[in-house]
């Protein structure tokens, strides 16, 4: 008999749960037995009794988040079968191992079979992001895993799930993450290396777990559109764009971001990678530059921060998108390049798409689309959650 507390759901809802989607919306629960609290684990049940899965307890719109969707007597055997799956993946993903590259995401939540946990690696210091307290309960287990894992390449462990723990709606953050530090050892080492570039990456005052990896293969992709280019990166960040534009032999390279920190970052990313290379950085709100910005530039980017963080906002975003969009098609050349992502969770690639081909009309720009663009093979989505897919992105050519 199980000690853990179970709930029952309505019978016309747990089909979605047979098909093996890790969530449990708090509609679909019709009874519980037992008195779980935020975090804790329980088993779920069709209402008929039916064995459906595992998983931490949730107070918000999401009931359950599932971990498995069998039986678990070794909780600890799981995480670690979890985790060597996942490093698997990033081997044939050619990342884990590489010499070009030392930075990527080991654990991408839903992705890889545990909702609320992101650990991303950053040349021997893994970061880890609990978004659930069930997940961050489990944190010292990972430690130890990782150690396995990684021997004598892992230096440290850094915990960064104070933000996340504390601003969701859905948590009781009363015994959560009251501050970020190291859990293991403590890092000496800070610059990684992405596809032969270089970056100081800041994982204790950046955004998200210091780096915005998920960018990656997008990056590369600019490489090819950037020689001899005059280039505008918006939203820059610590220049991840920049670094990669620049090394390609762009012309000229602006980079522009509303926070002064994250400008001070990309000029010492730029000056790491290519010292006295043509560049110039804006602390400057981008809606705001790109108003009096001259309109002669190749290639834009455009990679904002979400703009939605959940279905009240969706409207609001899409209008900033197209509103951003519109802005940037006055400023691209005859015959420019926009690179424009959305990373809002909650605006999908067909309302992102509906965006831009707003802006194309409302700006009288012909526009013709090279690529499509989503996350690198280290943010992996399940077949069954696709929710996961949150990157959306657009290559534009611009006439």
């Amino acid at each position: 008999m199980s000690n853990y507390p179970a709930l029952f759901l309505h019978h016309n809802k747990a089909h979605a749960v047979r098909r093996f989607h890790p969530w449990v919306f708090s509609g679909a629960v019709k009874r519980k037995e037992g008195n779980p609290d935020q975090g804790d684990i329980v088993e779920v049940f069709s209402e008929n009794g039916e064995f459906l899965g595992m998983g931490h307890f949730g107070t918000g719109s999401v009931s359950v988040r599932l971990f498995s969707f069998e039986k678990v007597d070794d909780l600890t055997e799981l995480w670690r079968k979890r985790f060597v799956s996942a490093f698997e993946l990033r081997k044939a993903a050619g990342l884990a191992r590489s010499t070009n590259t030392n930075a990527y995401r080991l654990i991408n939540a839903e992705g890889d079979g545990m909702p609320g946990l992101i650990v991303d690696y950053y040349n021997g210091t893994a970061v880890i992001q609990a978004h659930s307290k069930g997940m961050h309960r489990e944190k010292d287990k990972f430690v130890e895993i990782l150690k396995q894992g990684y021997g004598d390449k892992l230096k440290a462990v850094y915990d960064k799930s104070s933000a996340t723990l504390h601003h969701k709606a859905d948590t009781d953050a009363k015994d959560a993450a009251n501050s970020d530090s190291y859990i293991m050892g403590h890092a000496s080492e800070t610059i990684v290396k992405e596809n032969g570039h270089q970056f100081n990456v800041n994982w204790e005052l950046g955004q998200k777990t210091g780096f915005f990896l998920d960018q990656r293969d997008n990056r590369l992709l600019l490489s090819r559109y950037a020689p001899g280019k005059k280039v505008l990166n918006t939203f820059c960040y610590s220049g991840g764009f920049s670094v990669y534009a620049v090394a390609a032999g762009a012309s000229m390279v602006h980079s522009v971001d509303s926070s002064e920190k994250a400008v001070k970052w990309t000029d010492e990313n730029i000056a790491l990678n290519n010292p006295g290379a043509p560049h110039q950085s804006y602390a400057d709100h981008v809606f705001d530059f790109l108003k009096t910005a001259d309109n002669d530039y190749d290639v834009i980017v455009l990679d904002p921060p979400a703009f939605a963080k959940g279905q009240s906002a969706r409207h609001a975003a899409i209008k900033a998108y197209t509103r951003l969009n519109q802005e940037a098609f006055k400023k691209i050349k005859k015959g420019g390049v926009v690179f424009t992502f959305s990373c809002s969770q909650v605006v999908d690639r067909e309302m992102f798409t509906g965006a831009v081909t707003s802006a194309a009309i409302e700006s009288g720009r012909n526009i013709r689309v090279l690529h499509h663009l989503s996350q690198p093979a280290d943010h992996p989505v399940s077949i069954f959650n696709p929710e996961g897919l949150y990157l959306k992105g657009l290559v534009v050519y611009v006439e």
